[in-house]
């Protein structure tokens, strides 16, 4: 190599531009469209069945939460460090291989130390293996995307799925059971006849409060289904 070429060489690494920061604006919205704007439940119409299903009490929903933000972090994490290793043609299988294995992780940690909450879960933490949102952020994004940042985007659409369903679960409980932890706010408070309502502990409920928690977040964002 001539003295010019490796001066032009030297020239260009001084000029190179600095690394991104690790909460640049891009990474921070990676984070953040999931909270609100990009929400994988209220815009995208994602994970609806856990929405529904597991909502009835704060506690089984939080480790609900809890385990989904577990596996949609740590399978996007694998997939972006093996992305360029995966052959296209069984991707999904792989996805799905790995999203398994962590789902059944979480499985046997319930059951090995929470039993009781393992049983009211039940089926519901294997379902995950088939959640649209997980399935859905390793193909969108952990296959084309490096491993802090396929994290950054695990967390954004962990935390969005799980603010909702614990919204849910809050007014659900609150209004069917009186209560919340299991925690009975208006004994607390002296009001020993707070009539409670059947319709929060039935599917239904869920339906409804889903529902407006829909039409206030797409009214505030200005979201339109085309």
């Amino acid at each position: 190599m001539s003295a010019e070429a490796i001066e032009v060489e030297e020239v260009k690494e001084l000029v190179a531009e600095p690394a991104e920061p690790l909460l640049s604006k891009r990474r921070k919205r990676i984070v953040q469209d999931p909270l609100n704007e990009d929400n994988p439940i209220t815009v995208q119409v994602l994970g609806i069945c856990s929405a529904l299903a597991v909502t009835v009490k704060m506690q089984p929903t939080l480790v609900m939460s809890i385990a989904v933000v577990f596996v949609i972090v740590f399978s996007n994490l694998i997939i972006s460090l093996l992305r360029n290793l995966i052959p296209n043609r069984v991707r999904i299988i792989v996805q799905l291989a790995i999203v398994a294995s962590l789902v059944t992780l979480v499985s046997e940690v319930l059951k090995a130390y929470s039993y009781d909450m393992y049983k009211v879960l039940g089926a519901y933490v294997g379902l995950i293996i088939t959640n649209c949102i997980v399935m859905g952020r390793l193909e969108a994004f952990a296959m084309g995307n490096k491993p802090y940042d396929s994290i950054l985007d695990g967390l954004g659409s962990g935390f969005g799925y799980a603010w909702i369903i614990l919204t849910v679960a809050f007014f659900r409980e609150l209004f069917g059971s009186g209560s919340i932890f299991d925690f009975k706010i208006f004994e607390a408070i002296g009001w020993t006849s707070f009539p409670t309502n059947g319709l929060m502990v039935d599917s239904i409920g869920a339906f409804m409060i889903l529902g407006i928690l829909i039409w206030i977040q797409r009214t505030r964002n200005g979201y339109v289904e085309h």
